[in-house]
């Protein structure tokens, strides 16, 4: 893989820091074996499958698990892995203690005192290797976007330099982007990343990435496959996937390796996060990176995305498994 595209693939650990998660087929990428130590161990092994194939780019939060603490050990063990840059995200409550079937996984918290309470949380866990600090899943009715004393408290860590962004998530990811991107600290914008859902299903936020990356902030692709939607042997009928895999398989290709290539193919260069749980993920995910896909296969795609508010609605439904 040429190191340019390398660079443009990260890892995110939102499904092995915890048992649970939505991302569909995790009883065939997983298995039963999921005890802490289990968890850290496969954390563990998929680091280091993504650090061997060029990965330098890792993503956790404090709603993750123990997923910060996994990765601080990891890096403590691997000295020479000083050239991985950390981001981790507040504004989530992991409650789901270690629960595959808690009633509540996550609790959302956008608070200036969730703000300092977490931050202290991930500085203990990663210290000086945190790199770049997110708000989790902001939307429309975040106080991050209307609280001033919030905001001044995310300038000061920006001003300590260590980077700020924030996530996105819902069927107004557009309307987010620009809102928060609209914010000014002491003379200077807020936030110099954003992290937004973007896949063959879910288009919505495209052109306000966009925006942003014109305006010299950082775009960073998550749910790439649609939380396991895009993913072999997924099972899912809706139209947009079986589109996606009858396009994958005339190509010869996964259909993960698809949304790879489809999310790197976005004029506005996002880093693309993989949310592999397995060494084989791992692998075939970088190969997507290297996919050229035809013009012809770009345009199809169209034909797969879905009305936002139904693919969102059908995404709050998941089950924790």
């Amino acid at each position: 893989m040429a190191e340019a595209e390398v660079c443009r693939i990260g890892l995110g650990l939102a499904a092995v820091g915890r048992p649970a998660y939505i991302t569909s087929g995790r009883d065939r990428d997983m298995g039963a074996a999921r005890s802490v130590a289990d968890m850290r161990n496969r954390t563990f092994d998929v680091l280091d499958a993504a650090y061997t194939g060029g990965i330098r780019h890792t993503d956790a939060a404090r709603s993750y698990g123990r997923a910060e603490e996994f990765l601080a050990d990891w890096l403590r063990s691997r000295p020479e892995t000083a050239d991985v840059r950390v981001s981790s995200k507040w504004g989530y409550r992991y409650v789901g203690e270690w629960s595959m079937d808690a009633a509540t996984h996550e609790v959302k918290d956008h608070s200036l005192q969730a703000f300092t309470t977490q931050l202290n949380q991930s500085r203990a866990l990663l210290g000086e290797r945190l790199d770049l600090y997110q708000v989790h899943s902001v939307t429309m009715e975040s106080p991050v976007l209307t609280d001033i004393d919030l905001q001044n408290a995310l300038g000061d860590l920006r001003d300590t330099g260590v980077r700020v962004g924030f996530s996105t998530s819902g069927p107004h990811q557009a309307d987010v982007i620009r809102a928060a991107l609209s914010i000014g600290v002491n003379g200077a914008r807020l936030f110099s990343s954003v992290q937004s859902t973007w896949n063959i299903l879910e288009t919505s936020s495209g052109t306000a990435l966009s925006e942003a990356a014109k305006q010299g902030v950082a775009a960073v692709v998550k749910e790439a496959f649609a939380n396991g939607r895009l993913a072999p042997g997924s099972g899912d009928r809706a139209p947009g996937v079986q589109h996606a895999m009858r396009m994958a398989a005339d190509l010869g290709i996964g259909v993960d390796q698809l949304a790879i290539a489809a999310a790197l193919h976005q004029p506005w260069r996002p880093l693309v996060l993989s949310g592999a749980v397995n060494a084989s993920q791992i692998t075939s995910h970088l190969a997507g990176a290297e996919v050229e896909l035809p013009m012809t296969s770009i345009d199809a795609l169209r034909d797969a995305a879905e009305d936002p508010a139904d693919y969102w609605a059908a995404r709050s439904q998941r089950e924790w498994s």
